[in-house]
């Protein structure tokens, strides 16, 4: 198995790590994503893997983003590679600064990869995929349906293109401290994201879902993620690119939604609740800066 890197952000210290290489190869224009001020959780930790790399908060000891360069390539050799499930801690975070298994068992959550397993080409660089540095709470509901959904439309979307850039991630409102699972109070988002940025469009745009029973999706733009969650996924991109939203696929159907949700192979491009409306508002309204 190739060596995973590690690489300090923010936090100046961390007990237990050293400084070594980044991975600029896996962020567009060679830039990671940039947390701001206006996030509700800040500092961390770039954790360097094969095909992505993760900024892992000390607050959260999960994903604060999760990034990779998805190719058409590697979207076939990781079609080819058998799922391996090896949900696992990750042992460059020392001591109580990254989730253990024991924090989401019986928690009523699904363990949710950031980028998924399923981008992975090979099984060294799947198995890091499954990383607890790499996962979020995510109900059964979303990851299992309209997520899993999302993440085969983008696979499809760099199958075509040849080659995207992907930023995932959580999103917590900052109205409310998040519900927490485990003895390690790990922070449920309410939603999670995930930016694309096409080079041969080029153009860019993100797909947002409540983390709820009854989840919803949205389309947006890259400009308004980032006035949503503080955290700006593509930071050398001009701004007018990450205004605009690209043409983006639909959401795919999974053998979940098929089975549980009838509907849900329509492209959800409003929020289809109340409850996700308010939550939608409510992190712009939060963020939005004030005169």
């Amino acid at each position: 198995m190739k060596v995973v890197r590690w690489f300090l952000v923010g936090l100046g210290c961390w007990p237990g790590i050293m400084l070594a290489a980044s991975c600029p190869q896996l962020f567009a224009g060679g830039r990671p994503p940039v947390v701001l001020s206006g996030a509700t959780f800040g500092g961390g930790l770039l954790l360097c893997n094969d095909h992505y790399a993760v900024q892992v908060s000390s607050a959260t000891k999960g994903p604060l983003w999760s990034a990779e360069d998805l190719t058409e390539e590697n979207v076939e050799i990781a079609r080819q590679t058998p799922r391996l499930n090896d949900f696992r801690p990750d042992d460059r975070l020392s001591g109580s600064l990254g989730a253990v298994l024991s924090d989401y068992r019986d928690a009523g959550f699904d363990r949710g990869h950031m980028t998924p397993s399923g981008d992975e080409p090979g099984s060294d660089a799947q198995s890091q995929s499954f990383l607890l540095s790499n996962i979020v709470p995510q109900t059964a509901e979303l990851n299992r349906g309209p997520w899993e959904g999302v993440e085969s439309a983008v696979r499809g979307w760099a199958e075509q293109e040849g080659e995207v850039f992907v930023v995932t991630g959580p999103g917590y409102n900052p109205e409310h401290m998040p519900a927490t699972i485990g003895a390690g109070r790990i922070p449920v988002p309410d939603v999670t994201w995930k930016a694309v940025y096409d080079p041969a469009g080029p153009g860019t745009g993100v797909y947002v879902c409540t983390n709820t029973s009854t989840p919803q999706c949205k389309i947006t733009s890259v400009a308004m993620l980032t006035a949503l969650v503080g955290i700006d996924p593509f930071p050398a991109l001009a701004s007018n690119i990450k205004a605009t939203v690209f043409s983006m696929p639909p959401i795919r159907q999974s053998p979940y939604a098929m089975a549980h949700r009838p509907d849900s192979h329509k492209l959800l491009k409003e929020w289809g609740t109340r409850t996700a409306q308010k939550a939608l508002k409510s992190l712009l309204r939060a963020l939005a800066p004030h005169g």
